[in-house]
C-alpha cells in the first residue's frame, strides 16, 4: 500500500513539472508548454476574427471548431492542475492545497478560460452573460510571463513599486474628489442639468486630471474656466508620478541585473544550493533582513517550479532552494569535503581521535553514530560504523577515499 501510494505521488510529481513552466532539456514538459501557448494565441487570434461578419460567413465553422478544441484544452489543463495542486503548495493539506489553487488569481482565470464556454449548455437563459466572462481568457496571457525574463522584470518592478504607485493612486483619487467638489460649488447654478450633485464632476474632474480632455463635460463661468486650466496643468505633474516611478523601478531592475551579469563574469564566483527547511532561520523573512556574509549574493530563488528574481522584499518560504554565490578568495588552496565510513579494516577503528595519523591541515567536523551526532573531541575513540565528515586542504591518503 505504501509503495503503491509513493508510486502515485512519484506520477503526480512528475505531471507537475510536465504542467508546469518546462525547462531547456526537459522536451516534454517544454513541448507542453509551446502547445498551451499556441493553443491560447489561436484562440484569442479565433475569437477577434469571428467579430468580422465578413470572416464569419465564411469561416465561422473553423472559428467554432477552433474554439471548442482550444478551450477543451483548457479544461484539460485546469484538471491537471488540480490534481497538482498538492506539489504547488506542498506545506498544506491535499484539501488545502486544493482549495489555494481554485481560489488563486491563475487558478480562477484558468477556469473562466473554459467554465463560460460550457455553462449555456446547462443554462441557455444565460448564454450573453456567460459570453461576456470569456474575456477572461485573454488574462492567461500572463502565464507567458513565467517564460521570459523581460516580462519577469515587469512584474517585479511593480511588485517593488507597489507602495509608491499605491500612494500616487491615492494622491490622485483625493485630488479628483477634491476637484469635482470645487467644480460643483462654481458650476451647479451655471449649469444644474451638467454638474447635479458632487459626483457629477468626477467624470470631469478624471478626464481633466488625466489628460484625457473628452470635452463631454466642461465650465463655462470664468471662475470653473480658471479652475479647469489650473487643474489641466496639475493633472500633468500628477500623471507623471507614477510613470516617472515605474520608469524608476525599471531602470534600478535593469541595473541590478547588469552589475550581477558583470559581478559574474569579471569574478570567479562558487555557488550552492540551499533547500529552506520550516525550522530555517531564513525561512518567513524578507531578504533584505537576512544576515548574509560580506561578499556572498542570493543569485537565483526556486520555488514549486518557478524561478524568482532576489530582491529585498522578497519573503523566503519553506521549501525554497536558494543559490547562493560567493566570490572565490584571491590565493586560497581548495578544501576538501568528504564523508569517510568506518568500516571492519578501516585503519582508524577503535582509534582515539588525539591518536589519528592525519595531517595537520585535515579536521575532524562531525561523527555520525547511528541516529546521533557525536562531538569530535581528543577522547572520542572511534568505532566501525562511525560517519566522519572531514574538512582538509590537502588529498587524503588514497587507503582513506571511500564513495559516499
Amino acid at each position: 500500500m505504501k509503495e503503491k501510494k509513493e508510486s502515485m505521488d512519484a506520477a503526480r510529481q512528475q505531471l507537475y513539472k510536465i504542467v508546469s513552466v518546462g525547462y531547456l532539456g526537459d522536451w516534454i514538459s517544454v513541448t507542453y508548454d509551446v502547445v498551451g501557448t499556441i493553443a491560447l494565441i489561436v484562440n484569442l487570434a479565433a475569437s477577434f476574427m469571428v467579430t468580422f461578419s465578413t470572416l464569419e460567413a465564411r469561416y465561422g465553422d473553423t472559428f467554432r471548431l477552433i474554439e471548442a478544441v482550444t478551450v477543451f484544452f483548457f479544461a484539460l489543463d485546469y484538471a491537471l492542475r488540480l490534481l497538482c495542486a498538492r506539489c504547488a503548495y506542498p506545506e498544506k493539506s491535499e484539501v488545502m492545497a486544493v482549495i489555494s489553487f481554485v481560489f488563486s488569481f491563475m487558478g480562477i482565470i484558468d477556469l473562466l478560460s473554459f467554465l463560460p464556454y460550457y455553462l449555456p449548455v446547462f443554462f441557455p437563459a444565460g448564454a450573453a452573460a456567460f459570453r461576456m466572462f470569456r474575456v477572461a481568457r485573454i488574462f492567461r496571457l500572463f502565464r507567458i510571463n513565467a517564460y521570459y525574463d523581460s516580462l519577469n522584470v515587469i512584474t517585479e518592478v511593480i511588485k517593488n513599486k507597489s507602495q509608491q504607485l499605491l500612494s500616487s493612486v491615492f494622491i490622485i483619487a483625493v485630488m479628483m474628489l477634491a476637484s469635482s467638489l470645487c467644480m460643483y460649488s462654481l458650476e451647479h447654478e451655471a449649469q444644474p442639468e451638467v454638474f447635479e450633485n458632487a459626483f457629477s464632476g468626477i467624470w470631469w474632474s478624471a478626464s481633466t486630471l488625466l489628460t484625457v480632455g473628452y470635452g463631454d463635460i466642461y465650465p463655462i463661468t470664468p471662475l470653473g474656466k480658471v479652475l479647469g486650466i489650473f487643474l489641466a496643468f496639475l493633472g500633468v505633474g500628477i500623471v507623471a508620478i507614477p510613470t516617472g516611478i515605474i520608469s524608476a523601478g525599471f531602470v534600478e531592475q535593469y541595473t541590478k541585473l547588469k552589475h550581477l551579469g558583470d559581478y559574474s563574469k569579471s569574478i570567479d564566483m562558487h555557488f550552492i544550493k540551499v533547500e529552506l527547511s520550516a525550522n530555517d532561520k531564513w525561512a518567513d523573512k524578507k531578504i533584505r533582513n537576512l544576515d548574509i556574509p560580506h561578499g556572498a549574493i542570493i543569485a537565483m530563488i526556486q520555488r514549486r517550479g518557478d524561478v524568482i528574481i532576489p530582491n529585498g522584499n522578497v519573503v523566503l518560504q519553506a521549501g525554497d532552494k536558494v543559490i547562493i554565490g560567493a566570490e572565490a578568495l584571491k590565493n586560497d588552496v581548495p578544501m576538501h569535503l568528504k564523508e569517510v565510513t568506518l568500516g571492519e579494516t578501516h585503519p582508524w577503528r577503535d582509534q582515539y581521535i588525539k591518536d589519528l595519523d592525519i595531517p595537520r591541515q585535515t579536521i575532524l567536523l562531525s561523527i555520525k553514530r547511528g541516529s546521533r551526532a557525536v562531538v569530535p573531541k581528543g577522547g572520542v575513540k572511534l568505532k566501525v560504523g562511525d560517519t566522519i565528515v572531514v574538512i582538509s586542504k590537502v588529498h587524503l591518503p588514497e587507503e582513506d577515499e571511500i564513495e559516499i
